[in-house]
């Protein structure tokens, strides 16, 4: 397959976007092959380590291909979403999962789907260009592949605030609220990855990141985002006439309003420590209802297809009632995702 390499070196598996003009952004493919890897080295004594990187200086990866996901939806059909959406949450799942020790490397943008496998590693190694985020509820999503729950573990409010505006977290900032663990200059990635692949093993010690700016606003975070609703967040922000607080409100009032208020609500669920397959399960209560119920078609509408960047959402930012947030988390009774295995 052309989009992704998987091989195993020394006795290392290892994993390595090859697309790296489409940012290495997941297909549905990708997702299946490394989901097949990964149940194939598992119980495999020649592999001792898993090792995901990727190609190209820009991104690990910046996300789903979601182009098939509108067009399918567009035509009514919302089967082929969910079952994209329910084979990348068990993916995963197994990820976070792994018995054995898992590396990733993550250049440039992890976002959304990169998200998904590039921090679900055991070791995460971050550089000077890492920039990581949430951003799925500027397409009307909500931040979904297992981000609820590092959402929900960041300190503090973080987990509101960078899932809510989509906030892009730089190398500190990524370590700071649990999406990375250790800090090495990209220069010495190869030497680093050619080590690992000669040992077998993972024993490394991070230098210290470039200042991130999140430490500086936790207790403005802390403060503002403390709310039980949507709501309450704007109307604590609206209140504030400091420069944290109206740039915030300018990032919220760009994004789907029903995709933060099922976000806050969803944080609230979850709680401090929730298991990855807890939060899957009530992500996915979300993204099967997305295509039909939320905005997600008129989200990528707006951003990828047409390009012009005025969604038109469902709900104004400050009018998301209470009841239509109920409906989109609803449990699914026969259609709740489930985590038998099946090799793809």
């Amino acid at each position: 397959m052309s989009d992704i390499a998987i091989r195993v070196e020394g006795r290392v598996g290892r994993i390595t976007l090859t697309r790296p003009q489409a940012l290495n952004a997941l297909t549905y493919d990708m997702c299946r092959a490394i989901d097949a890897a990964l149940i194939r080295w598992r119980d495999d004594p020649a592999v001792d380590l898993v090792m995901m990187d990727a190609e190209g200086p820009r991104a690990f990866c910046s996300g789903g291909d979601i182009v098939e996901m509108y067009a399918t939806g567009m035509a009514g059909d919302f089967a082929y979403g969910r079952r994209f959406w329910r084979d990348e949450y068990r993916l995963n799942a197994r990820l976070f999962e792994f018995p054995k020790p898992t590396v990733s490397f993550l250049q440039g943008f992890t976002m959304g789907g990169g998200v998904g496998i590039g921090c679900h590693a055991g070791l995460r190694i971050v550089g000077t260009s890492a920039q990581i985020a949430m951003p799925e509820c500027g397409i009307g999503l909500i931040p979904d592949v297992g981000g609820s729950m590092m959402l929900a573990r960041a300190p503090g409010r973080l987990g509101e605030y960078l899932g809510c505006t989509g906030a892009r977290m730089g190398p500190a900032d990524a370590i700071l609220a649990g999406f990375a663990d250790i800090f090495l200059p990209e220069a010495e990635w190869d030497a680093t990855k050619a080590r690992i692949i000669a040992t077998g093993r993972v024993d490394l010690s991070g230098q210290t990141p470039p200042e991130g700016r999140l430490a500086a606003l936790q207790t403005q975070i802390d403060r503002h985002f403390a709310g039980e609703t949507l709501g309450d967040i704007l109307r604590s922000l609206q209140a504030d006439d400091s420069d944290f607080a109206h740039g915030t409100l300018k990032a919220l009032q760009r994004n789907a309003p029903l995709s933060m208020a099922c976000t806050v609500e969803l944080m609230h669920r979850l709680g401090a420590a929730p298991g990855i397959r807890l939060a899957l399960g009530m992500e996915y209560r979300f993204t099967y209802r997305a295509m039909e119920k939320a905005d997600f078609l008129e989200g990528i509408r707006a951003a990828i297809i047409d390009k012009d960047r005025t969604p038109h959402w469902r709900h104004a930012c400050d009018q998301v009632p209470g009841i239509d947030v109920s409906a989109m988390l609803m449990p699914l009774g026969e259609d709740a995702l489930t985590f038998e295995e099946k090799t793809p």
